[in-house]
């Protein structure tokens, strides 16, 4: 190479060295991979940068790895020519190591659940928000003030107040940003003068007497509400609430600097539109700055994430406002992805012993009355119609029909477990105000399943649920779970006894599976105890998605049976499961998981080709039957833009690969491809290519084979 080209190259490791010595005092890992080639030519070096190329591989789990990003780089000459007599251009890919990406990942922030130290300053952050806001604004009367999954919030009536000097009404004042700030101000004074936070049993005579004297119309509703002892909570001697607590000790143990007020929004009293109008302040609370600015990078990075702006811009899915709020159209990019989940699924469960049922989408109002929904849930329910002078109701739930399929004969102990799953479709009513893309929607497919399984075969079934759950998340990339068992609340149907077989069924279950939880006490609900999973995902949320439910409530309204081995008729366990929760949710988390990058096995285009000519159009069909017969799902770009903005529209709407055509390509049988993740993997026939994805399809990883390079031309 010479002497230049010696110096080119150290400068180029200086670079790199410089580069990694950064990181490191950052904290990053110091391995970085560098691109380059140099160039001969008459004689002259250069040398030419190609950039710091960070790749995504998978990591351990295959599987999971798909949306994990992970550091790659790996030592692979392109082309290298034996003699420098010509010129010639001679690429490296310099150097190669597998590293986690430590220094700008985000790390995982603590939870209510897991850190009770965070619960207490979230919740005494609330009270002394609210003393600051009744501070500034004494007109101010406070409803209520809960902590919340990652932070807390506060809701406050503004009265009509009169003006002192001209005596005109005034309207409720509107809190805006500059009040927040205000607010953020006088909260800091209060922490910073250590205020005792402490609790005081009072009897209701006195709460009520208490009340009145600040005159709290809000405070004296939520007493009445509330069972004895009746405790207080006190900042000081400067202002109080009704509260069950927690809190910390003094108000120098809250964090000003890791607090944040970040929002203002409306909210009816107790949810009822017929009620007064509050003001809602959202604000978060950490146990120090540097989790505060974890958690707003977090925020930052969620914006990005944001599955209605990426739903729009992948054309996967729509909210069609003149068809009614909450109401999903699934578009042809969305149906795809619809499928491939849903087939999965229901091989899964196929694989574990279930069978596949389908059920109506309305019944006899007679029905939800018998189940209790209508009872229990009917604020839930969308008004019934009426058939032939009867009333009928749009299912909000599943399991009622399940039980009806059950009890369609008499059932024997060697007939159960009974396991029936079905991807149902239900219709719940929603507050226009509460609707929010997938999430919140009014018409949505839970994944649903029922277990009918004698008392000594619930572990066994519990067991065999949370494997498929396992199974099933891990494929779409979750494996970060936070587990809870709740347990029976004061208010509960069933014996002790069965209540005591079934948590000991649901603990066993947890522990054979060797998963970490933790404990609800009194946090199941009144027919049965329960497992709640939540999954973490790419940048460190919490997302609800499965649950088992015991259910010891609905076999006995349906009077459901089973003859046991001594002849007589015993009531069956019933179980409750879904591990999406619903197929519009999930596919919301599981797009802003992967920030609309689905891996190959799911994403709706796996292979884009780009013709450069017209004159190739035709043999890419071609190629396109080809690979749909293997299951394989091809675009063929029409060819109308320049190949750079092909590749770019590609890269654009995530398309995982890519195979540039040209005349070349249409007269060799070869494609040269091109990975979204790992960049060019050289030349492919047509058929090792298509072999290659449905093995890559399949198994459900990314395809990371390196096809043939093309070596350098002399001339």
């Amino acid at each position: 190479m010479g002497r230049a080209g010696d110096r080119k190259t150290d400068r180029l490791r200086d670079c790199q060295q410089e580069h990694n010595h950064a990181n490191a005092r950052k904290g990053y890992p110091c391995v970085v991979n560098i691109c380059y080639s140099i160039e001969v030519i008459r004689g002259k070096e250069r040398m030419k940068f190609r950039g710091i190329k960070m790749l995504a591989i998978l990591s351990s789990v295959a599987r999971v790895a798909a949306f994990a990003p992970s550091r790659v780089t790996r030592v692979s000459p392109l082309s290298q020519s034996s003699s420098f007599a010509k010129p010639a251009m001679h690429r490296f890919v310099a150097t190669v190591a597998v590293e986690e990406n430590k220094g700008d990942e985000l790390f995982e922030l603590p939870t209510n659940e897991n850190d009770e130290e965070l619960l207490r300053i979230r919740h005494s952050t609330a009270h002394v928000m609210a003393m600051a806001v009744q501070q500034i604004y004494p007109e101010a009367q406070v409803t209520i003030g809960p902590w919340i999954d990652n932070g807390f919030y506060y809701d406050f009536y503004f009265p009509e107040t009169t003006d002192s000097e001209t005596g005109e009404t005034v309207g409720p004042r509107k809190l805006t940003d500059q009040d927040l700030k205000k607010v953020k101000k006088a909260m800091d004074k209060i922490i910073s003068k250590n205020y005792p936070i402490t609790r005081e049993e009072v009897s209701r005579e006195e709460a009520t007497q208490r009340i009145k004297e600040i005159n709290e119309p809000f405070k004296m509703e939520i007493l009445e509400g509330l069972e004895e002892p009746i405790t207080l909570y006190h900042i000081g001697d400067q202002w109080w609430d009704l509260c069950a607590g927690p809190h910390v000790e003094s108000t120098a143990n809250i964090p000003k600097k890791a607090i944040t007020l970040q929002s203002v929004a409306g909210a009816y009293w107790r949810g009822d539109e017929n009620r007064e109008m509050l003001q809602r302040i959202y604000g978060t609370a950490w146990k120090d700055p540097t989790q505060l600015k974890q958690y707003k990078k977090m925020l930052e990075e969620a914006k990005k994430r944001d599955h209605r702006m990426l739903g729009k811009k992948l054309d996967l899915f729509s909210i069609q406002e003149d068809a009614g709020g909450g109401l999903v159209f699934w578009h042809p990019k969305g149906s795809k992805v619809r499928k491939l989940i849903e087939d999965f699924w229901k091989d899964s469960h196929q694989d574990g012993g279930y069978d596949v049922v389908y059920t109506p989408h309305i019944a006899n109002l007679n029905l939800w009355k018998t189940s209790g929904h209508f009872d229990f849930y009917r604020s839930d329910m969308f008004d019934q119609m009426d058939v032939e002078n009867e009333q009928y109701q749009i299912k909000p739930m599943n399991c009622p029909f399940h039980c009806l399929m059950y009890k369609d004969e008499l059932r024997s102990y060697r007939d159960l477990p009974i396991r029936w799953a079905e991807l149902g479709t239900v219709y719940r009513y929603e507050r226009s105000g509460t609707l929010h893309g997938l999430m919140r929607v009014r018409g949505f497919t839970q994944d649903d399943a029922h277990i009918y399984c004698l008392p000594e075969q619930l572990q066994d079934e519990i067991v065999g649920v949370l494997d498929l759950t396992e199974t099933i998340l891990t494929r779409f990339g979750f494996d970060k779970y936070e587990i809870m068992l709740s347990t029976r609340p004061e208010k509960a149907v069933g014996s002790d006894e069965i209540w005591d077989a079934a948590t000991t069924a649901l603990r066993g279950a947890l522990e054979a599976k060797g998963w970490d939880y933790g404990v609800d006490e009194g946090g199941g609900a009144f027919y049965g105890p329960k497992i709640d999973v939540k999954i973490r995902d790419a940048i460190g949320r919490q997302w609800q998605c499965s649950t088992v439910q015991c259910d010891f409530n609905l076999p006995e309204r349906f009077g459901l049976e089973y003859v046991d081995a001594d002849g007589s008729r015993k009531q069956p366990i019933m179980v409750h499961r879904a591990i999406f929760g619903s197929l519009e949710r999930f596919f919301g988390i599981l797009i802003e998981n992967c920030a609309g990058d689905f891996p190959l096995w799911l994403s709706p285009v796996q292979l884009k080709l780009l013709p450069v000519t017209d004159a190739v159009q035709d043999y890419c069909k071609d190629i396109a039957k080809k690979a749909a017969k293997a299951g394989i799902r091809v675009e063929v770009d029409r060819g109308n833009e320049r190949l750079a903005k092909q590749i770019r529209n590609a890269e654009q709407q995530r398309v995982p690969v890519m195979a540039v055509v040209g005349m070349k390509e249409m007269e060799t049988g070869k494609l040269a491809i091109r990975s979204r993740k790992l960049g060019d993997l050289g030349s492919f026939a047509v058929e090792d290519l298509l072999d290659e994805l449905e093995s890559c399809s399949e198994g459900a990883v990314e395809m990371t084979r390196v096809g043939e390079k093309d070596e350098p031309s002399d001339d």
